[in-house]
């Protein structure tokens, strides 16, 4: 090995002495100066792409090994203490269970019973179906009252519906039945025998089918039918039937920028007979058929939204042989001024209302049935207002508009038949009913409005309406008020609710007649105005049970809602209220 080793040397050692002796000779090149003229731009044309990027294939043996690893946790004593107050959690509120039905019962002074039921059951396969009864009687009679005057009112219902494919129905049945008293006799004196004489019940009944229809992805946005059925004690009947439809028309064909038009129609049909005029002896029949179609668009122009379009009417009287086709305008404009703060409106209407004994009989049960029955134009109503909020939590409306009405009805006390001994005549007859008559009227309202929400429990709302009157015929806007106001008050939390309504009715004015019927006016019997202050509150007892509480007429006003008809004093009405679910359901 050494050897071999010394033989290496000596071999290296030549090998670098050839290499010395070597660069000793000279290079026939000589040295020069390059200078570079041009200058070198390259671009990236110019260089190489590598056009796939290689795959390595690599054995299942020389692949990587997944790294595992775990951690072993032991506890470490913490030295940090949170600091409380720092960080606050939201209230939601705790969810309130919801139940499908529901009984409510209570009692109160003057013998009043309440009862308000509701049952539901909607199945898996989007059938649905319900019942509801109320029922609420006074058996105590008004305070001065010469005859009965206490009241009773019971209304039922049941529903079904479905959801198909293409659209949605339901059909209901509702029956209704109020018994009122004719017990604003004038102030007169009554022997015992005459008011004994005196039939001063009256009995309204109320049959009403209704069927809904709403369609999906149609032409057709909705139908509606409604036919219903009114008698009284004194064998008056009416009949009421009107359809009603939607129908959406696209104009995406021609641009793609116009929306839909939609057409409302609607047919309607009343005829109705009254036993015998309040004059005579001869029957009252009314027989009118409507037939409407309101075509309308909608548009916005920037800001501002605007809704226009006509009312078509045409209206068949065919026991009076009248004949009418009425073009109403239908027009309606808003935008913001200060946006999310003032918003205005304007607008131009108007319409064709048929009127209907029921519907009498709903605002004043004291009507007498020996009413004329026709319809009213409202031949326009222009309007102009302003919307919006003052701060986040209030909101408010004030709104102005000017009104000209044909035929608006208005309720007028009937001249007395009694002539202090005669008891032959009907129980309404004795001056203690009201009849309709019909003048042309025109209206100026302001309307106002504000809504304050202090929180998600309190909040307050109050409105107001004054109107001013001009009648064309009539000596006085009959039993119509110049002014009304409200103000409601709700509050609620998990345990307790209240609710607060106070109302506000200006005097009206009714006729003072200088004998017994056939009498001409000779005088006006102011009404006074009133307050009325009502409370309905309870407490949540549990999910299921509450109790609640209502109070009206806190203030024990003797006021009249019609002349001669004074209402009940202070009420007090106190119940408990079940929610279940049916097992199973």
């Amino acid at each position: 090995m050494k050897k071999f080793f010394t033989l290496f040397l000596m071999f290296f050692a030549f090998l670098s002495v050839n290499a010395q002796k070597k660069e000793k000779v000279k290079d026939t090149v000589k040295t020069e100066v390059v200078n570079i003229i041009t200058k070198y731009n390259p671009k990236i044309a110019d260089a190489k792409k590598i056009k796939k990027s290689p795959k390595i294939n690599l054995l299942k043996k020389s692949e990587r090994k997944k790294l595992e690893y775990a951690i072993f946790s032991a506890p470490v004593a913490s030295t940090f203490i949170p600091k409380s107050g720092v960080v606050k959690g939201i209230d939601v509120g705790v969810k309130e269970r919801v139940y499908k039905n529901y009984l409510a019962l209570g009692f109160g002074n003057y013998r009043t019973s309440y009862v308000d039921a509701f049952l539901h059951h909607q199945t898996r396969f989007n059938n649905e179906f319900g019942f509801n009864a109320k029922y609420l009687v006074s058996q105590e009679n008004v305070k001065n009252s010469f005859v009965d005057s206490d009241f009773l009112n019971f209304n039922t219902g049941i529903f079904y519906k479905k959801q198909d494919r293409y659209f949605d129905w339901k059909i209901g049945l509702n029956s209704e039945k109020s018994t009122y008293k004719w017990y604003g006799l004038p102030n007169e004196t009554y022997t015992e025998p005459i008011l004994y004489s005196i039939n001063e019940e009256q009995i309204y009944n109320s049959f009403k089918l209704i069927g809904d229809m709403d369609f999906k992805d149609s032409y057709i946005d909705y139908g509606k039918i409604k036919a219903s059925y009114y008698t009284d004690t004194y064998n008056s009947t009416e009949i009421l039937a009107r359809f009603d439809a939607k129908l959406d028309f696209p104009l995406k064909f021609i641009n793609n920028n116009f929306n839909d038009i939609s057409i409302k129609t609607n047919a309607e049909f009343l005829k109705g007979e009254f036993k015998k005029s309040y004059k005579d002896l001869n029957p009252i029949n009314y027989s009118i058929t409507t037939f409407g179609v309101n075509p309308e668009y909608k548009m916005n122009f920037k800001s501002v939204k605007i809704k226009t379009g006509v009312k078509l009417i045409a209206s068949l009287d065919s026991e009076n042989n009248l004949n009418n086709v009425f073009a109403l305008p239908d027009l309606f404009i808003e935008s913001p001024i200060i946006k999310g703060t003032i918003d205005v409106y304007a607008g131009v209407s108007g319409n064709l209302y048929t009127n209907t004994y029921k519907g009498f009989s709903e605002e004043n049960p004291f009507v007498s049935p020996t009413l004329f029955i026709t319809q009213t134009l409202e031949k326009s109503n222009f309007f102009i207002g302003f919307n919006g909020k003052m701060t986040r939590d209030v909101s408010y409306n004030i709104k102005a508009n000017y009104k000209e009405e044909e035929d608006k009805p208005l309720f007028l006390r009937n001249a007395s038949k009694f002539n202090g001994v005669n008891t032959n005549i009907e129980g309404y007859e004795f001056g203690n009913s009201f009849n309709v008559i019909y003048d042309d009227v025109k209206t100026t309202t302001i309307f106002g409005e504000i809504e304050y929400n202090v929180s998600k429990n309190l909040s307050f709302s109050t409105q107001g309406i004054y109107n001013i009157y001009t009648t064309k015929n009539a000596l006085e806007a009959w039993n119509l008020p110049a002014f009304e106001a409200s103000l409601r008050t709700k509050y609620k939390n998990r345990k307790w609710f209240a609710i607060t309504n106070i109302f506000y009715v200006s005097e009206r004015k009714d006729a003072l007649y200088n004998s017994q019927f056939p009498s001409s006016i000779s005088a006006i019997e102011k009404i006074d105005s009133f307050i009325d202050v009502n409370l309905n509150g309870g407490y949540h007892i549990n999910d299921k049970f509450s109790a609640f509480l209502k109070l009206n007429n806190i203030l024990n006003s003797n006021y009249d809602r019609f002349a001669n008809f004074n209402t009940q004093g202070f009420q007090v009405l106190a119940g408990i209220t079940y929610k279940f679910d049916f097992l199973g359901f």
